[in-house]
């Protein structure tokens, strides 16, 4: 016997992922869209109140803000539901513990980025920080995006630094150079460097380089569509209906954590 779909709530519905999210959501027969909403206030377009929104779905699909998807988080926990899959970026430490907190009562997956393509190469860029040497290669990582991001680096970018530093055994926060400016003297041994662009409607792009003497190992994501992002969040909502408490990220998805 066929299973139901799973029910789909769209927070931030008139936001560019909101939209792509609910056009990729109808397209798939897995899925039913029930809900879509946006900040309080908002109204017409077929959006409803967050409670209501909340009390039709399964899955909240979440690309808003940091803030309100931490706030949303801790209303989804209170209420027992239903899941998350959260693709905001740029939190900040109170809103990680929020989350965190909340993924104790409901599972959460939460992700700088939901390209399938983009999380296999994190496990690669892992990889290869495991078996090049820090004291011989040094770890540069690039990222660009459109003119309207707000958050750098991106959670990407640092998804991808955390891969390195993963792989050679490190905290991020003790070696992350974000800016460089002035003289700043030369590089120390296992720094991971990172460099940023914003402009024009670059939808995302990023690679980390691992450069030796007298050669370079750069690890290449280019996205030209956000239908991927939108592929994967759904994939996400698709594994984690019915999953117990905890957060979880794309590698869980991937089953590249098993």
């Amino acid at each position: 016997m066929a299973q139901p779909p799973i029910r789909i709530a769209i927070a931030g519905a008139l936001g560019r992922m909101g939209r792509q999210m609910a056009d990729a959501v109808q397209a798939d027969s897995r899925l039913a869209l029930t809900a879509r909403f946006h900040r309080p206030g908002s109204v017409g377009d077929g959006l409803v109140s967050r409670d209501e929104a909340l009390a039709m779905a399964d899955v909240v699909i979440d690309f808003t803000t940091p803030a309100t998807s931490a706030d949303l988080a801790s209303f989804c926990a209170k209420r027992g539901g239903p899941a998350l899959v959260i693709g905001s970026t740029g939190f900040d430490a109170a809103e990680l513990a929020d989350i965190a907190d909340a993924a104790k009562t409901i599972p959460i997956v939460r992700s700088g980025s939901f390209s399938l393509g983009l999380n296999m190469l994190v496990g690669l860029v892992e990889q290869a920080a495991r078996a090049l040497d820090a004291d011989d290669w040094d770890a540069e990582i690039f990222e660009a995006h459109h003119r309207h991001k707000i958050d750098a680096p991106s959670g990407t970018a640092l998804m991808l630094g955390q891969a390195v530093a993963g792989g050679r055994g490190v905290e991020l926060d003790a070696v992350a150079r974000r800016v460089r400016d002035g003289v700043t003297g030369a590089r120390p041994t296992g720094e991971i460097g990172f460099a940023v662009t914003r402009g024009g409607s670059i939808i995302g792009e990023h690679s980390v380089s691992f450069c030796a003497e007298g050669e370079l190992v750069t690890l290449s994501h280019a996205a030209g569509d956000r239908i991927m992002f939108a592929r994967g969040a759904i994939a996400a909502a698709l594994w984690v209906s019915g999953r117990p408490p905890g957060e979880y990220d794309m590698r869980d998805v991937l089953r590249l954590n098993d």
